[in-house]
């Protein structure tokens, strides 16, 4: 019913935009020049204040409403049993709305019969009232605009106005969301430490990580929650992806925008671009099943130990995934070179190669450092591809043919796991938090470089 009243609104708006245009080129007549503005800057004033006042009352009104109703219900419940926990109450109200939408309840009796009964009627009420007030409010601001309508209605800067404030609002969610991800990392994070007596050393540095195994009486044990073997493991796989998608999206690039044919540019670059659109999972499978049992056999035959699941098998499978990541955008860096510093190469008597590698990477190198840093941040918050391929145990080695795991799957690990979910946050947040505060590191890294050579080759 949301999505319905949503579609009603936005229809309504463009049945306005039509009303609205056709008023304007009437009040023109034949003199449609003393017109303030056009008839579709009328039309499209009229479509955004009718949308947005139907969207604003549809939000407000459901979402207030429906609150309402559920507290009402609330109360109902603790009339009839006061002595139900918070728990057992909510539990009573998702029986009831089962039963009246038609499912399976885990208990019936008559209170939740009776709730299921108003349920009912209160949801039809909620849903057809919302609609009608939306529909109502979208009218009224159409109405009024097309009323207001006149030779001098700046209807052209009203319309940018409100274009201006919806563009000012999105910024402000984008930049309020990411502060309210950051302070709730930051929360979580502070409590977790408290949680093992401000020993943050021991979570840096410590070398033993099972958090879940060492709670008691609520507390962390701080010898257990070393995530070093996390850290190692992370970056041990990122580096094996890099070693992989980086020489070989690089070179990609290189060939498709300087040395390959229009016709196989023309294949080939979608054709890597696939690559992208393949599901992790399908990575992950293809790890698990495909390479890493040929990486085993192989390594058998020549007298190496390569276990089942292993940080090689999953930094190649990870690499191959990265790799149209760093071609495409290293490509699009590369095309953007102007011709003209190729052709004072070529003026000077240099090779294709050498104009390549002495003048074009360099002139590309911000580009190329972003792509590269765009593919290493795809590297650490892979998850699927480690789950399958690598392992969850942490465990703290360099070498790569033995099993590991990242700190991705271990947040995994501790948010679905059936531990409380109080006891399990904590360790998952600051893992976050870390994840973080290094991905920001290596982003300042970047922008100094693309800045350094950015100042030699603009």
């Amino acid at each position: 019913m949301f999505g319905l009243t949503l579609i009603a609104v936005f229809v309504l708006g463009a049945i306005f935009y039509t009303a609205a245009r056709s008023r304007a080129v009437t009040i023109g007549g034949d003199t449609p020049q003393q017109l303030h503005s056009r008839p579709n800057y009328h039309g499209l004033l009229a479509f955004l204040l009718a949308s947005l006042a139907g969207l604003a009352v549809l939000v407000i009104v459901w979402t207030a409403w429906g609150s309402f109703i559920e507290s009402q219900f609330v109360a109902h419940i603790l009339d009839a049993q006061p002595e139900l926990s918070p728990i057992e109450v909510e539990l009573v109200l998702n029986d009831a709305r089962a039963l009246a939408e038609g499912g399976i309840a885990s208990k019936t009796d008559a209170l939740r019969e009776q709730i299921a009964a108003e349920i009912g009627g209160q949801t039809v009420l909620h849903h057809y009232g919302t609609m009608a007030l939306s529909i109502l409010a979208a009218a009224l601001a159409g109405l009024w605009c097309l009323k207001s309508a006149h030779i001098g209605w700046r209807a052209r800067n009203r319309s940018e106005t409100v274009i201006r404030r919806i563009l000012a609002l999105m910024a402000v969610i984008a930049v309020a969301t990411t502060g309210g991800i950051i302070l709730s990392l930051i929360f979580e994070t502070l409590n977790f430490f408290n949680n093992i007596d401000w020993q943050v050393h021991k979570f840096l540095f410590g070398t033993t990580w099972s958090p879940l195994s060492g709670v008691q009486a609520g507390k962390l044990d701080p010898e257990k929650v070393g995530a070093i073997p996390l850290f190692a493991g992370t970056l041990l796989i990122t580096v094996i992806a890099m070693l992989v998608a980086t020489p070989i999206g690089l070179f990609a690039a290189i060939y498709l925008s300087d040395f390959a044919s229009p016709k196989v540019r023309a294949w080939a670059k979608p054709m890597l671009e696939i690559l992208a659109g393949i599901p992790t999972v399908v990575y992950g499978f293809f790890a698990a099943i495909t390479l890493a049992p040929f990486l085993r056999n192989s390594g058998e035959s020549i007298g190496l130990s390569i276990a089942s699941e292993s940080a090689l098998a999953a930094g190649i499978v990870m690499g191959i995934m990265i790799i149209p990541f760093i071609s495409s955008l290293s490509d699009d860096v590369i095309n953007a070179v102007p011709q003209s510093l190729r052709d004072g190469s070529y003026g000077l008597g240099a090779t294709k190669a050498e104009t390549i590698r002495q003048v074009v990477l360099p002139a590309a190198l911000p580009g190329i450092v972003s792509a590269v840093l765009l593919g290493i941040s795809r590297a650490v918050g892979e998850t699927m591809i480690v789950v399958m391929a690598a392992g969850q145990g942490a465990n703290l080695t360099a070498n790569p043919l033995e099993a590991v795991t990242t700190v991705t799957v271990q947040i995994v690990m501790l948010i679905t796991g059936d531990t409380e979910a109080s006891t399990a946050a904590g360790p998952a947040f600051t893992l976050g938090f870390t994840l973080f505060c290094v991905t920001l590191l290596m982003n300042v890294v970047a922008q100094r470089i693309v800045r350094k050579y950015r100042e030699l080759y603009d």
